[in-house]
């Protein structure tokens, strides 16, 4: 089995707010075979500072029900030392989602372009600051 391309995501929730309703979105595009989930990881820092781990797959905490169907390709990829890395960047009260997940839309694109004798030369997301500004400008013309 080959991978890729991969991408992980960290979303943030302010005040621990998550309640786990962005598993019915992510399961369409699950569905449609545009990504794949291949890890995922739940951390939670307190007032304190103190960064906990929750296990996603805990059927048991209600926040976590919807994302049950969405684990069934997980690998565990994250390692440790990623969570840990992650945590320490997380504000205090805040929680962040963190996924890792395969563009299975770009599977038969990345055959290919090895077919082809092609080569990825370069790849990067641009930051959610920058597409605000951009957006901003966009309906501003508009």
């Amino acid at each position: 089995m080959t991978l890729g391309p991969l991408e992980y995501i960290a979303i943030g929730f302010e005040g621990n707010r998550f309640n786990g309703e962005i598993a019915r979105e992510i399961e369409k595009v699950i569905e449609k075979r545009i990504i794949r989930v291949v890890d995922a990881v739940f951390i939670t820092k307190d007032i304190d500072g103190e960064a906990t781990i929750v296990e996603i797959d805990d059927k048991d905490d209600p926040r976590f029900a919807g994302f049950a169907p969405l684990l069934a390709d997980r690998m565990g990829l994250l390692t440790p030392e990623d969570v840990a890395t992650i945590a320490e960047g997380l504000r205090p009260n805040t929680s962040t989602l963190v996924m890792l997940f395969e563009h299975r839309w770009a599977e038969h694109i990345k055959d290919a372009i090895g077919a082809a004798g092609g080569f990825l030369v370069g790849r990067q997301t641009i930051a959610p600051e920058i597409l605000e500004l951009v957006n901003a400008e966009l309906e501003a013309a508009a």
